[in-house]
This record gives structure tokens, C-alpha cells and sequence, in this order.
């Protein structure tokens, strides 16, 4: 079984920065790869920055402010958040594409709130 475990988040000003960390550990895995979603509620979750063996993507609406970063491991992803927007405001969560062993396995961290408001 894996774990992700989530930290970072919290309250920033508009303008401002914020980082996120997720780490995976537990059973033998091989990531494929790994980045962050966020949700609002209400609304579906999205895709905000996901790095992996098939490049690094970034949602239209957070390019040139986010960036995504793994460690040579593959075990840790970083979501340096800047030039944050009320708009950046939401739930966020760890997601990993993993390989078990045995097959491909999406995994979902906990969550963690971010919030932008002076």
C-alpha cells in the first residue's frame, strides 16, 4: 500500500507564495508520475501541474506562476505557487500515477487547503 502525504498550504496574500510538498511512501512503486489537482467546491477537480515520464504539463490558468518540481528519487513533488490569485483558491490535492509491481495505480492525497484573501 502507498501513502501520500501531504504539507504546505495555508493563507496567502494575492501576489504572494506558497509551496506544496507531497510525499509517497510504502510498498514498492515506481512513479509515473505525479503533480496536483484542485478543487473547488462545487466544481470538478482540475488539474493544476503533473511531471512525469511524459513531460510536465501545467493548466492554462497557472502557467508561468506555478512551477512543478520531483526529486532524483521520484518519491517527492514540489508545487512552488507564486504571484497567487484569489482565484488560486482551493483545496488541493497530491495525485500520483504509479506502478505497484503489478499494475498502473492512481493514488490521491488527503488534501490541503490554500487560500488567497487580504
Amino acid at each position: 500500500q502507498v501513502q501520500l502525504v501531504e504539507s504546505g498550504g495555508g493563507l496567502a496574500q494575492p501576489g504572494g507564495s506558497l509551496r506544496l510538498s507531497c510525499a509517497a511512501s510504502g510498498s514498492r512503486f515506481e512513479a509515473n508520475a505525479m503533480g496536483w489537482y484542485r478543487q473547488v467546491p462545487g466544481q470538478q477537480r482540475e488539474m493544476v501541474a503533473v511531471t512525469g515520464r511524459r513531460g510536465t504539463d501545467y493548466a492554462a490558468s497557472v502557467n508561468g506562476r506555478f512551477a512543478i518540481s520531483m526529486n532524483r528519487a521520484a518519491t517527492t513533488v514540489i508545487l512552488e505557487m507564486n504571484s497567487l490569485k484569489p482565484e488560486d483558491t482551493a483545496v488541493y490535492y497530491c495525485y500520483a500515477d504509479l506502478w505497484t509491481g503489478y499494475r498502473d495505480d492512481v493514488y490521491w492525497g488527503q488534501g490541503t487547503q490554500v487560500t488567497v484573501s487580504s
